[in-house]
């Protein structure tokens, strides 16, 4: 059943990158430069996972993209979507977040899609302490349930992930 539900968001998070993240997670979004183009890295993120040896994971998109700000360069974007609750999700999500930046030498943002249907589970961190030292890692979550409160306001978005109405007309695409 996961298999089923992975696939279409993989299909969909290749075709429609730009306005999936224009309408889940907009402030992100808006730290991109997207006249440069986006790189996806599936092989990349297939050796990574593979390399964790954590057994059957499943790990949506790594994608390459350059921040507007100049500063930083170039940031690997991990998106997660998840559609049943997982008690080792926030351990997942850390492991992967830095394993990508111990490979990379990049900023990792690590941002997870809930689809499951448990209202009040909303996983946003991972952290441990032992003896004084702490480490952690806080993402950005949605909640796919958040968004039934107001259909009209979904209907009247242009944006594909809104309605579900072919964004073809609305996305610039990769310009690569």
């Amino acid at each position: 059943m996961a298999t089923e539900y992975d696939s279409p968001w993989k299909d969909v998070l290749e075709t429609y990158f730009e306005l999936f993240m224009a309408f889940f997670f907009p402030e992100a979004h808006a730290e991109i430069d997207w006249t440069q183009g986006y790189e996806f890295l599936d092989k990349e993120l297939a050796q990574v996972v593979r390399d964790a040896e954590l057994g059957r994971r499943r790990v949506d998109k790594l994608v390459r993209v350059t921040l507007r700000n100049g500063q930083v360069g170039l940031v690997l974007i991990h998106v997660e979507v998840q559609s049943q609750w997982e008690a080792e999700f926030n351990e997942r999500m850390y492991i992967y977040n830095y394993r990508l930046f111990d490979r990379y030498h990049k900023p990792v943002a690590s941002l997870a899609v809930l689809g499951d249907e448990q209202p009040h589970w909303r996983p946003d961190r991972y952290e441990y302490e032992l003896l004084g030292c702490r480490a952690g890692l806080h993402f950005p979550v949605v909640k796919l349930l958040d968004y039934g409160a107001d259909w009209p306001a979904l209907e009247a978005n242009d944006n594909p992930f809104a309605n579900g109405r072919d964004g073809a007309s609305q996305s610039p695409g990769n310009p690569e």
